[in-house]
């Protein structure tokens, strides 16, 4: 088994077999080299509390981003990809390994002839971005005057969305979680989880920290359905993490695999990866946040994260709109193990 490691000592990595990073030392190494009256830099910065990607993760991102490039430039969507259309909207599949731009450009390939006519190429717009080995729902708007009404319902959080992640890591001691924190990009550029109390700080580069929330539930750990804990268990409360420190959950040698479903209350980029990570269960495959690259002798060539439903109302009809995406294998086969 592989991992990318974690990159703070709080977190005391005993894990064997797994791709060395030693960006957090290096930091610290380089801080004690310094003369004491060295100029300080950044120090009005907020510190982040979760650790910078691995060093090696670097190489396999790449890897992984060429080969996307590959098989974006030659994707094509079919009608079987179509989850939901009308005159207005049309929400699609996406697959893992393709860049939301490459589903963009192959959408008007799908547009009746009439439609065609209609509908401006410059005038499709994505209203939600998944990452590059996220699958799932994706929605894309025919024209600019709808397009603004679908941003200010994602902008308002009244646009409900789960996704179901496959994490190995700790056995968590809870069954549904609310994470607040903060997000921000790092001077590296790197996206971190922050202190809540941080929201608002200035970071480099100009942006801010901003609020980010997800309700995690817990499925299944090693395939076992988690509903069948006792209800005096006290798992079955909802327990939150107002995030304010570096994550205290110690590694172990034993690992579990941890089926999640995740509720995001907010949209920042990389979210569920973040907070997964900082619970101590990173999504399997996602290097770049701490997740296993090797496990049980496979090598993963991206995360298991999916998109698994959008609800919205109809920013013309009014009407309830709810789409659900197919289960990628993965994600049917964790599942399929819960309901034996």
């Amino acid at each position: 088994m592989t991992r990318m490691p974690l990159g703070y000592p709080l977190l005391q990595i005993t894990r064997p077999v797994r791709l060395s990073s030693m960006a957090a030392e290096a930091h610290t190494n380089s801080s004690q080299l310094q003369p004491e009256n060295a100029p300080q830099t950044l120090v009005d910065y907020p510190v982040p509390l979760s650790p910078p990607p691995p060093l090696l993760s670097k190489n396999v991102e790449l890897n992984r981003a060429l080969t996307a490039s590959s098989k974006s430039s030659i994707f094509s969507l079919s009608r079987n990809d179509v989850l939901f259309e009308d005159e207005w909207l049309i929400a699609v599949n996406k697959p893992q390994g393709i860049y939301c731009e490459s589903i963009l450009s192959s959408v008007r390939s799908l547009l009746s002839p009439d439609q065609e006519e209609v509908v401006k190429l410059q005038e499709l717009h994505l209203s939600n971005r998944l990452d590059r080995d996220t699958s799932g729902v994706t929605v894309i708007t025919k024209s600019h005057k709808v397009a603004a009404k679908l941003v200010k319902a994602f902008t308002d959080h009244m646009v409900k969305k789960t996704y179901l992640a496959l994490c190995v890591g700790s056995v968590p001691k809870w069954n549904k979680i609310i994470v607040k924190s903060g997000h921000g990009r790092s001077k590296h550029g790197a996206w971190r989880v922050y202190a809540v109390s941080d929201v608002g700080r200035a970071l480099p580069g100009g942006s801010s920290v901003r609020d980010m929330e997800t309700l995690i539930e817990v499925l299944s750990v090693d395939g076992k359905d988690c509903s069948q804990e006792p209800l005096g268990s006290g798992k079955h409360e909802e327990n939150t993490i107002v995030v304010e420190e570096k994550s205290e959950i110690t590694s172990c040698t034993e690992e579990s695999e941890v089926l999640v479903r995740a509720y995001p209350r907010s949209g920042r980029t990389h979210q569920i990866r973040l907070h997964c990570q900082y619970l101590g269960i990173p999504i399997r495959g996602d290097v770049k946040y701490e997740g296993v690259y090797e496990w049980k002798d496979r090598i993963y060539q991206g995360h298991e994260l999916h998109a698994e439903s959008l609800s919205f109302e109809h920013p013309v009809t009014g009407h309830s709109v709810l789409n659900r995406a197919p289960l990628p294998l993965w994600a049917s086969e964790a599942v399929s193990k819960v309901y034996l």
